[in-house]
């Protein structure tokens, strides 16, 4: 009777992690599956794209579709543009955020009880609430037609990030910060040499989140981007639609390269972005 039990809970573990499992890759096969219809449609001639019934693969792969991306757009133009913002904001988010982050965990002033509270506050803020403000703080400053109402706010920090940056900090024992003390070293040696290279996995995720954020941004550029040459990616592809005829193979192959930076970027980070993840949310 001992051994028949056993072999029933074996079998209902393996039949729950049978049912875990499924049910991961069922959700998995639905989100990938726009993306797996917009790369084989990108291979797709025009007269393919527009045929009925429509064919899920490519009779014939039409590789043109890729060729005329740098020819007909100003693509290399639109990337070299999405860049300089998305590693400016990268830039400012790290800089401000952890810095932040690092005076809310470590470093006792008067009033930081109040302020961290406030500061988590303001993400219940939506932006649709201080788009208009800011744009016209922007205007007033002639920021208007320019890169800097797109990197300047990064420069000032995220709640979001601050608050994800803190939690990593929290994990860190204040028993190195005060052998460090100890030794003679300064508040900004401490964060320098010892905080900062602790906390890599958190940087790293707050990094992939601002450029994925900023990379894929399509409001921002919209309001304060007014010159062609100036465009992102997200944009210039929209300004191609409302002047050209759609032409849907072009314009799905521009979104497939548009996402390949993506990819890369998580899969090159994925060990720093998870264990940031996981250990963000063990202590508050």
């Amino acid at each position: 009777m001992i051994g028949h039990a056993q072999q029933r809970r074996n079998w209902m573990r393996k039949l729950r992690r049978f049912l875990s499992h499924a049910v991961v890759i069922l959700f998995c096969g639905i989100f990938i599956v726009p993306f797996v219809w917009m790369l084989l449609t990108s291979f797709k001639s025009q007269q393919e794209i527009y045929a009925n019934p429509p064919t899920i693969f490519p009779k014939e792969f039409y590789w043109h579709n890729y060729v005329d991306v740098f020819t007909k757009i100003p693509y290399m133009k639109y990337v070299g543009n999405t860049l300089i913002i998305s590693l400016s904001a990268v830039l400012g988010q790290i800089i401000s955020s952890t810095m932040v982050a690092y005076s809310m965990s470590k470093i006792e002033w008067f009033g930081k009880k109040y302020f961290f509270p406030l500061i988590i506050g303001t993400m219940m803020i939506p932006y649709q609430v201080t788009m208009i403000p800011l744009y016209m703080i922007f205007k007033n400053l002639e920021f208007t037609g320019t890169y800097w109402p797109l990197i300047l706010p990064n420069f000032f920090g995220s709640a979001y990030y601050i608050f994800l940056l803190r939690q990593f900090f929290i994990t860190i024992p204040n028993s190195l910060i005060e052998s460090a003390t100890i030794d003679g070293a300064s508040d900004a040696r401490v964060y320098f040499q010892i905080m900062i290279p602790l906390c890599k996995p958190a940087i790293t995720t707050v990094a992939i989140f601002t450029f994925m954020g900023n990379w894929s941004d399509f409001m921002g550029p919209l309001l304060y981007l007014n010159k062609a040459e100036m465009y992102t990616i997200s944009i210039g592809l929209q300004a191609f639609v409302q002047t050209h005829y759609i032409e849907w193979g072009l314009l799905l192959a521009a979104s497939a390269i548009f996402t390949v930076p993506i990819i890369i970027l998580f899969f090159m980070a994925q060990r720093y972005f998870i264990e940031g993840i996981t250990i963000t949310g063990i202590k508050g």
